[in-house]
């Protein structure tokens, strides 16, 4: 065996454990889509369960009141996953930014504090806004003593601008973390190209107009193409940790929907049929992203 066999073979070994984690949890799950066709109902095994085929595919618009149940949850979905996509250029700004910093010491304490709450759960977010924002809370606190209100405002316990205060949660918890991304595309911009711009006497803000942001927008573009292909997933704490009775109709999500009907009203093959369809669509999303990334970048990511 010649040596560049065995290189192969070797480097083949190092990813092959996480080959192997990619089809335990990735895709051996997906043998759980079965549950779809049958009407299942725990704790029966799956084998004891009666066939129903598309049964619960038709059951989830087959009247007028779940059709509108679940064009409300998809709206939900809609409007949440428009809301990150409209303000996706957010991050990327946040790292152009935070790059003109010249005190280090204070680049990266901005930083530091900025990437923190991407390692703190929900469930403690949730925590940090109901000692803030509750009817007793921080800021209703202040704002009575100062005569600004009379009682105080349901910020948590109300519906209005819903998804635009989840949208603010997510950007508080996740933004310094997706800038890091950016910031490692603008460290790998040419300084032969800045230089070159001062001597012809360029300022920092027509530098980073017409050499950073240009050089970091294939990055930009990759992520936000990513994000359009998942769309429909706006993951699931969030939403489960923030919802009440007084929210429930307008913060229930697609996720968070296919998990109240599971857990909730124990429709384990309603849910799993709404999974299937969301995942489908999904690669969907995801080739027709790539599709439009061939034709406007001339490659695509997948």
């Amino acid at each position: 065996m010649n040596k560049k066999k065995l290189r192969g073979y070797r480097e083949f070994l190092y990813v092959l454990p996480f080959i192997i984690l990619v089809l335990i949890f990735a895709y051996y799950p997906l043998y759980g889509w079965t549950y779809a066709f049958y009407d299942y109902k725990p704790p029966k095994p799956l084998s004891e369960s009666l066939f129903v085929g598309f049964k619960w595919f038709h059951y989830m618009v087959d009247n007028e009141i779940k059709r509108k149940q679940l064009f409300q949850v998809l709206l939900n979905t809609f409007a949440v996953s428009g809301l990150s996509m409209l303000f996706s250029w957010f991050p990327m700004m946040f790292a152009v930014f935070l790059n003109e910093i010249k005190c280090e010491p204070y680049k990266k304490f901005v930083q530091t504090v900025t990437t923190l709450p991407n390692f703190i759960s929900w469930v403690l977010v949730y925590s940090i806004a109901f000692c803030v924002f509750n009817s007793t809370g921080v800021v209703n606190s202040l704002l009575t003593d100062w005569g600004v209100i009379d009682k105080p405002v349901m910020f948590l316990q109300s519906s209005k601008h819903i998804w635009f205060k989840m949208w603010l949660w997510l950007t508080w918890k996740n933004a310094g973390w997706a800038a890091i991304m950016y910031i490692a595309a603008i460290t790998g911009i040419d300084e032969e190209l800045i230089d070159a711009a001062k001597v012809d006497g360029a300022n920092r803000w027509k530098t980073i107009w017409h050499i950073t942001i240009p050089s970091i927008l294939p990055t930009y573009l990759v992520l936000l193409f990513l994000n359009m292909a998942n769309f429909l997933s706006n993951g699931m704490e969030q939403f489960f940790v923030f919802q009440n009775s007084f929210n429930k109709d307008y913060i229930q999500v697609l996720d968070l929907y296919v998990y109240n009907l599971a857990m909730g009203g124990g429709g384990y093959s309603l849910a799993t049929a709404i999974g299937v369809l969301k995942s489908l669509v999904s690669i969907v999303l995801l080739c027709v992203m790539n599709g439009i990334s061939k034709l406007t970048r001339g490659e695509g990511f997948i």
